[in-house]
């Protein structure tokens, strides 16, 4: 047999899964783990990947606008120490103190962590205008006064909390619309709690 004939040649360019195009829609490794706890990690993975398809799904399913950051690039912005007032004008300098990464800033939990875009005006009166777009925690807990995005009876709603020895309600920011009172027969799942909004001119 000739050497030509031997030669299966090495891995070809484009062969093989496209990276991210996997199970899990990103990069794997390879471990090793005891044979008894192989079954609870596959199952806790199973999970995971079902309760992100659930709330993403429904989310989208209810009209509201899913955007989740396409790699984990950040970008480092300027911060200058000089503070901008809001009443009369002073002397600016253009001294910068330090760098600001928007991902740190807005993001505490990143694997917890979706955005969303404002549909109406329930809540102007919090600052969160129709069109915004909301950072929202699934990590932190929603407590009385905090602003969450509710499922209720399968409806996505942002609203405040409201948790007191009478009952529990998601109140809106807006005279206009009523607090709504969440009776004990509703079906309600929070799905994260409001860190920040994201307003554009």
């Amino acid at each position: 047999m000739r050497d030509d004939e031997k030669k299966h040649g090495g891995a070809r360019i484009g062969a093989g899964r496209k990276k991210g195009s996997g199970k899990f829609g990103e990069p794997t490794k390879v471990i090793r783990v005891p044979e008894s706890k192989v079954e609870p990690i596959q199952n806790w993975l199973e999970r995971q990947k079902r309760s992100k398809q659930n709330w993403a799904g429904l989310l989208e399913n209810s009209g509201f606008a899913v955007h989740q950051p396409a790699n984990d690039s950040y970008v480092s912005l300027p911060l200058f120490s000089h503070k901008v007032v809001a009443g009369f004008p002073s002397p600016a300098d253009d001294y910068i103190e330090t760098t600001l990464d928007l991902n740190e800033k807005l993001v505490r939990n990143k694997e917890a962590t979706f955005l969303l875009v404002v549909e109406g005006d329930s809540m102007q009166k919090a600052g969160i205008q129709d069109g915004d777009i909301l950072v929202v925690d699934r990590s932190i807990e929603p407590t009385d006064g905090k602003i969450v995005i509710a499922a209720l009876d399968g409806e996505l709603t942002v609203k405040r909390l409201s948790v007191k020895s009478t009952g529990t309600w998601l109140v809106p920011e807006n005279d206009n619309y009523p607090p709504i009172p969440v009776r004990e027969e509703a079906d309600m799942v929070i799905w994260g709690v409001v860190t920040a909004t994201i307003s554009q001119f």
